[in-house]
């Protein structure tokens, strides 16, 4: 790498100095621990992605595309194709079920972070180029936390509307993780990285207007597959602006309308977003933003002792920007239901889980299912208004037959820095998620262990031999 003193000049150029010259020996334990988890995670949910719907229309685009052999490993199914084809094919993947982790955020306006989803976009576009060059468990480890660390400090400084007024951040924010981690690993120095990045801001798209579609997984794969195509365009040569991100016309200004460059100038691993705020890791298949009341509702219904066939009414309120992003009220089908306040809190009142088996068509399409959405009411509560857009507050209030109400608060949920889950909680999901992919209890075992080593790894093929399903 160029270790030659810094000479930044202007943001771009900044970035892609953080991207060339962090080292790995830089990085915390704690760091490296909570990202072990998360690469962990994103290695299962490609796996469980793989099987999705979406997975046989992703394996029917390669075959059109008469791709022909190549080195970068396509999860699930153990195909290899060119490194770009597989971040797509991965990356849809690993945000398929919508169970990845979630970035969180600092300022009280940037609405939890944009809602970003550091490690889709991120760990596939670094999974494929390590494969590509050889690199080592280490390099690998260090370009997917360089990517993930951009992509969640570019969604902490674009101003809040760019995800108010429709852009999916996890889309356009994850072209720019997918961009650094390939850059780290071709071993580009600071120009070639700016005019990557640059590259792969042209490319930057994503709208939520797709969310509770096979629209929304298809824009993290395609912001790692775009990143890694930036990355290779770049190394032939390909000219850009130095200046995407803060120019007048660049990324910035015409996707947010500004940013607040306080939130990453001279911020980019100081912290380390992983570190503070932190980024949350899903237990439920669906959307971030109901993960704090379904895991409040799961206390109440524990610890009251709350039987589906005493609730007379559910009353769930949250912040404005919530239902925003919650738009499906009366879910059809399953990746609407991910989407749901209403089947969330409905499936828990009758299951008592909401897990891969519960987000169906068949059980969204259940009487019993459409009976207790009814009784469900999601408002805005002035309460979680006040609390402040950087935290997911959910008030719950259960009118029982009996005359009791139940209620209940939470600004997080399950998984996130304030309700951690362990590695041994992570590697129990992610042998689920594998096992539902049809991988024996072996491999899976196996791979655990692999990413609990992960920077001792002469490079990443022991793994990726693993990450098949045939």
């Amino acid at each position: 790498m160029n270790q030659m003193a810094p000479v930044k000049t202007g943001l771009t150029a900044e970035v892609a100095e953080f991207v060339v010259r962090t080292e790995g020996s830089t990085l915390s334990e704690e760091l490296v621990a909570v990202g072990k988890k998360s690469i962990l995670d994103g290695f299962g949910l490609a796996l469980s992605g793989s099987v999705a719907r979406s997975g046989a229309l992703v394996r029917q685009h390669l075959d059109d595309l008469s791709l022909g052999d190549g080195k970068a490993t396509v999860i699930g199914g153990g195909r290899k194709v060119a490194p770009r084809f597989a971040a797509f094919a991965n990356g849809v993947g690993i945000h398929a079920d919508d169970y990845d982790d979630t970035q969180l955020a600092v300022a009280k306006d940037r609405v939890y972070g944009l809602l970003t989803h550091p490690t889709a976009p991120a760990l596939p576009a670094a999974l494929a180029m390590a494969e590509v060059t050889g690199a080592s468990g280490a390099d690998f480890m260090l370009a997917y936390h360089l990517g993930v660390e951009v992509e969640c400090k570019i969604a902490e400084a674009i101003n809040p509307r760019h995800y108010q007024t429709g852009f999916h951040a996890t889309a356009t924010c994850g072209t720019f993780a997918a961009a650094a981690a390939a850059s780290r690993l071709s071993g580009f120095d600071v120009e070639t990285t700016q005019r990557a990045l640059s590259i792969a801001g042209s490319q930057s798209a994503g709208l939520r207007e797709n969310f509770g579609t096979m629209t929304k997984p298809f824009h993290a794969g395609k912001a790692s597959e775009s990143g890694v195509a930036a990355a290779q365009f770049a190394a032939y040569g390909w000219t850009a602006t130095s200046k995407i991100l803060e120019a007048p016309r660049g990324f910035f200004s015409a996707a947010g309308g500004g940013y607040d460059p306080a939130a990453i100038e001279g911020r980019l691993g100081k912290p380390w977003t992983f570190v503070n705020p932190g980024v949350s890791i899903k237990p439920h298949p669906s959307g971030s933003l109901t993960h704090p009341g379904m895991t409040e509702m799961l206390r109440l219904i524990r610890e009251n002792g709350i039987r589906a066939e005493d609730v007379v009414h559910v009353r769930v309120g949250t912040n404005s920007n919530m239902p925003n992003a919650l738009i499906h009220h009366r879910p059809t089908d399953e990746l609407q239901a991910k989407f749901s306040m209403e089947f969330c809190m409905a499936i828990l009142l009758l299951e008592g889980r909401a897990g891969l088996a519960e987000f169906t068509d068949e059980v969204v399409a259940r009487d019993d299912v459409k009976a207790m959405i009814e009784k469900v009411d999601f408002v805005i509560d002035d309460e979680a208004e006040a609390a402040g857009y950087h935290l997911m507050t959910t008030i719950i209030d259960i009118d029982l037959k009996d005359g009791r109400r139940i209620s209940g608060r939470a600004d997080f949920g399950k998984g996130s820095p304030a309700f951690p889950m362990s590695y041994d909680e992570v590697a129990d999901k992610f042998r689920e998620n594998a096992e539902f992919a049809g991988m024996s209890r072996q491999k899976a075992d196996e791979i655990v262990e692999l990413v609990r080593v992960l920077e001792t790894l002469p490079s990443v093929d022991p793994i990726t031999r693993l990450l098949i399903t045939v």
